[in-house]
């Protein structure tokens, strides 16, 4: 799907939509659980059906309730042989791929589409392969056939936080205990914590210390009954940032004290705009105030990065987003994606090995911009258009069904223009 978005301000409140990262996590405890469980969670996207498709081939069931709700019987039985597809979900396959060999599979195939297969899997399928695991194969597909076994595990903390999150999941299932050991500083630490916190609200205890987990083995998933999928501060802050550069936008449901790390995004802003009107209550909003460019380290904020690009061409001086080497492994290079697309909508920016240098204080232009196959270049693009002085074409956009399929949709109820092409 190609769109046209004409320059529009944008105006109103939305409602978050659901978090993905804390629906994936909800779905994997329940589905290793001693006990049904049930999930509000009342918006879907791809990568999250990706999750639920694998964990059903992994013998989990579940049934929908009005699209509010979605109850979760955990694996009884698992299948001797499965050909898990993962879709284009780093999170479902870095979850996933160990906790299949922890549970002692047979013989499982992971595949995926689209970029997933380029994504870097090695330092996990070494520890794998260290601790009793047989891995057949370098990158998708992967054949898993074994017993995860307890141990010391060591991985870098610089690559991705979902390795360490997979095993996190895993390791309490095992006979022996564990410690979990990350040998540089962890990026991204906030979504390790948010898998503590799941693990807890489950009654699966994992002790930290520093870069060091320690995980007892022989632990119980023990279903809450009842858990709520909360809302999402990565998808919100394209609209947090839509307000910064119009009027103001307000979103309801998003939690302050989130450990998201993307929560962040408030605190940016108001850096940049010296002012950020919160509501004390329910709504965060954002509104436009002249805007200063700043020094951005995007380690822990990765996802940030494509919208806060957008949000750099507004402010006045230099801004320089450092420590988003990562990016380049994403669904698309993000770094060479948003220094392509603002470049042809007029904007000075510059990439670098590990970042962008983006000159702002000026209008953009119109243009025909690229999706890449990425939710969140789509996104940002859009949210461009309201710093455009002509229309701007995205091609590709129903990249955003990955994490936010009523993108659009929500686009629209706040004043935005867009055609189909």
């Amino acid at each position: 799907m190609d769109i046209k978005i004409k320059p529009q301000i944008l105006h109103g409140k939305v409602p978050a939509i659901a978090s993905k990262a804390d629906g994936h996590r909800i779905l994997i405890a329940s589905a290793l659980a001693d006990g049904p469980t049930k999930i509000k969670i009342d918006t879907w996207s791809e990568d999250l059906e990706a999750t639920l498709h694998v964990l059903t081939r992994m013998g989990m069931e579940s049934r929908w309730h009005q699209d509010q709700f979605l109850t979760v019987q955990p694996i009884a039985e698992m299948p001797c042989t499965a050909t898990l597809d993962c879709g284009n979900s780093g999170s479902t396959l870095r979850f996933l791929f160990p906790l299949a060999a922890a549970l002692g599979c047979n013989g499982y195939t992971y595949i995926g589409s689209r970029r997933l297969g380029e994504r870097p899997m090695q330092p996990l399928i070494d520890v794998m392969r260290s601790h009793g695991v047989l891995i057949r194969g370098e990158k998708l597909p992967l054949v898993v056939t074994g017993q995860l076994h307890g141990g010391v595990y060591r991985l870098p903390g610089d690559v991705s936080s979902q390795y360490i999150s997979g095993l996190l999941f895993a390791l309490p299932l095992l006979i022996a205990d564990s410690r979990l050991i990350l040998t540089s500083a962890p990026e991204s630490d906030a979504y390790i914590d948010m898998t503590v916190d799941t693990l807890a609200k489950f009654g699966v205890k994992i002790q930290r210390d520093g870069y060091c987990f320690t995980i007892k083995g022989r632990q119980t998933y023990v279903s809450p009954g009842e858990i709520t999928v909360e809302k999402d501060w990565s998808n919100a802050a394209f609209w947090l940032v839509a307000g910064a550069l119009g009027k103001e936008i307000s979103i309801d449901g998003l939690h302050r004290d989130s450990l998201q790390s993307d929560r962040a995004i408030v605190s940016l802003i108001k850096k940049m705009q010296r002012k950020t009107d919160e509501d004390p209550l329910k709504a965060v909003s954002v509104s436009k105030k002249e805007l200063t460019a700043i020094d951005i380290d995007a380690a822990q904020i990765p996802d940030l990065v494509p919208i806060l690009a957008v949000l750099a061409c507004a402010a006045q001086g230099t801004t320089v987003i450092y420590n988003a080497k990562r990016l380049r492994l994403k669904e698309s290079d993000r770094l060479k994606a948003m220094t392509d697309n603002l470049s042809v909508l007029g904007a000075d920016i510059k990439e670098t090995a590990d970042g962008l240098t983006i000159r702002g204080g000026k209008p953009l232009n119109g243009g025909v911009v690229q999706g890449y196959d990425d939710h969140r270049i789509v996104m940002a693009c859009a949210v461009a258009s309201l710093l455009a002085k002509g229309d701007i074409t995205i091609i590709g956009a129903e990249a955003v069904n990955k994490s936010y399929p009523g993108f659009f949709a929500d686009f629209k109820s706040l004043g935005g223009k867009i055609d189909v092409l």
